[in-house]
């Protein structure tokens, strides 16, 4: 299977390109058109993309040939002349082998299929391994996940901690102790395979765009584990920041004179928010104490994220993190402190919910950063 790469932005194309890059920007147009809408006609399509029934066809035929369409037959309801044949992505063309890097237990990988579905899960621990070594881990999980695949790899897709420039550079990630490390290039290198890397969070968003059921087009992604950081979709696009670092919020300060944290400040939200943290002042909490600090932790959070919501006028807050400590008291909280702190045009039109994806959200991300990079769908 072979098919050229197309452009990571927007995610989902929508309208015909300029001529440079016409032919490219349009198949991935037709793929993305079969994608979200499911199996269509060659009408349909030419009519949904607003490109020519010729060009239509001439684009289906190529992808045809690529295993990345199937021909599923004619239309089964009855309609006033010749009956239409219906084509639609072809489920188990390939499959992506993805790896969430986040969880300070284990490395978690999976084979994930062109629509999102995860047909193997694998994970390592990660021990005390850090540098080098870390980096031979995830060579390792990639490589045997790599092995048992059946059909055609499309790549690899990450989620990883820490800061992550769009070339898949890890600018810095304390935790594995990775500094500057090319992490795409050298897992391209050592697989042989097309390789795409992003921050853990903003692979939840991605996950969230395309697999979690996300409707709007502004989502911010809040990630709830051993830190906290958040994920941003603004108009279809990934929001990275000047430097790479948009969606930090774990070291916004909440507290004054709060609590010292790993980043040798006090107060920052990750010191009232991260779930062992939050674990450890719960272990022995009656259930009164038990609701007053989710509810003061979750007042804490909607702090934090009103100046960002209200800014940007987002439609929609996903928590993803442990559900037991997340819904609740906590996410109630959050709501009512944005509402306070926002206006009624912005709050009232917010959803806050927790992800439908839980813990193979980085990885349908992950998938996802393969499926754009790759195909130009989302």
């Amino acid at each position: 299977m072979t098919i050229d790469r197309a452009p990571r932005r927007p995610l989902r194309p929508t309208t015909k390109a300029l001529p440079e890059d016409a032919r490219r920007h349009n198949r991935s147009l037709v793929l993305q058109t079969l994608f979200r809408g499911g199996p269509m006609s060659r009408a349909d399509l030419a009519r949904l993309t607003h490109l020519t029934r010729v060009t239509t066809s001439e684009l289906v035929g190529e992808l045809l040939d690529a295993g990345l369409l199937v021909d599923l037959g004619t239309r089964t309801e009855s309609r006033v002349g010749k009956p239409a044949t219906l084509v639609g992505i072809r489920q188990d063309a390939a499959e992506i082998v993805s790896l969430d890097l986040s969880d300070s237990q284990q490395l978690r990988g999976a084979l994930v299929d062109l629509t999102g579905t995860v047909t193997e899960h694998r994970s390592v621990p990660w021990g005390s391994r850090t540098g080098a070594d870390a980096l031979s881990l995830v060579q390792d999980l990639a490589a045997e996940l790599k092995e048992v695949a059946d059909r055609p790899v499309l790549g690899v897709g990450v989620g990883s901690p820490g800061v992550v420039d769009p070339r898949g550079v890890v600018v810095e990630a304390p935790n594995l102790d990775w500094y500057g490390l090319d992490l795409a290039a050298d897992l391209g290198t050592f697989l042989q395979l097309p390789v795409h890397v992003a921050n853990d969070a903003n692979a939840s968003a991605l996950g969230e765009h395309t697999f979690g059921g996300s409707t709007g087009s502004g989502l911010l992604v809040v990630t709830v584990g051993q830190g906290v950081g958040a994920g941003l979709l603004l108009d279809g696009g990934l929001l990275l920041g000047d430097h790479f670092a948009a969606g930090e919020i774990g070291h916004v300060m909440v507290v004054e004179r709060g609590e010292t944290c790993a980043c040798g400040r006090q107060g920052c939200l990750e010191t009232v928010l991260a779930a062992p943290l939050l674990r450890a002042r719960l272990a022995s909490a009656s259930t009164a104490d038990r609701h007053r600090v989710l509810t003061s932790a979750g007042r804490r959070l909607g702090g934090a994220l009103a100046p960002v919501v209200s800014t940007l006028n987002l439609g929609e807050v996903v928590l993803s993190g442990p559900a037991d400590l997340l819904d609740g008291p906590l996410r109630d909280a959050t709501v009512a402190e944005l509402r306070r702190r926002t206006l009624p045009v912005v709050a009232d039109h917010l959803t806050v919910r927790l992800s439908l994806l839980g813990e193979d959200l980085v990885l349908a991300g992950a998938a996802v950063l393969v499926l754009t990079g790759e195909l130009g769908v989302s």
